[in-house]
């Protein structure tokens, strides 16, 4: 059982440090997070979404945004589009795929921002509503591990961020992701609460 535990934390190490050796894929952190901070400053609202772990991680993100991340400051504007509701209504009577699209269309302005995970890069649900955000004149942030024309496409920033064969190791560098896009919007927004941290 040892070498599994081993031989699971050496791949995580090494997706890790894949996406740290990759100074373009960095670079559009780097954006993402200008972009969303863009979007905070103009009174825009954020959105997210995804599928199964993919979701949670879309939840986790608009809670640490509305709620806290570190240390206290007033909540930001951000939702993950998780409601059971409006998932089984729109997935009975239209479709699985419409399922964030259809709440995209419903609740998003211009100006807003939609992220969206989707750690192979097809999900179709996931590319409808990022279809649906540029309709509407919104931002689109995109995660995924694998490369996707169809996503690219749509976003605004594409972050790809390959971990493996599976999905679990591109989840685990998507929080990372989305950890660090939370720091930098609150490092920009309240800089009191990194006052005595270094730059």
């Amino acid at each position: 059982m040892q070498n599994h535990i081993t031989s699971s934390l050496n791949e995580a190490q090494a997706a890790l440090t894949a996406l740290l050796s990759n100074p373009a894929a960095l670079a559009t952190i780097e954006d993402a997070a200008q972009l969303l901070i863009r979007v905070f400053e103009n009174k825009g609202r954020v959105y997210s979404c995804g599928n199964g772990g993919s979701m949670c991680d879309a939840m986790h993100f608009a809670e640490e945004l509305t709620g806290r991340y570190r240390l206290d400051r007033p909540g930001l504007a951000a939702t993950a589009i998780s409601d059971a509701g409006h998932m089984t209504c729109v997935g009975n009577d239209l479709g699985y795929e419409q399922v964030f699209s259809r709440y995209v269309e419903s609740h998003g302005r211009p100006g807003d921002c939609l992220v969206a995970l989707s750690t192979s890069g097809t999900s179709k649900n996931v590319v409808r509503a990022a279809a649906a955000a540029r309709a509407l004149g919104m931002e689109v942030i995109i995660l995924s591990g694998k490369r996707s024309e169809a996503l690219e496409a749509l976003s605004t920033v594409y972050i790809c961020t390959p971990g493996g064969q599976f999905a679990d190791r591109v989840q685990e560098l998507h929080i990372k992701v989305l950890h660090i896009l939370i720091e930098l919007i609150e490092r920009k927004l309240f800089p009191q609460n990194y006052a005595s941290a270094a730059d």
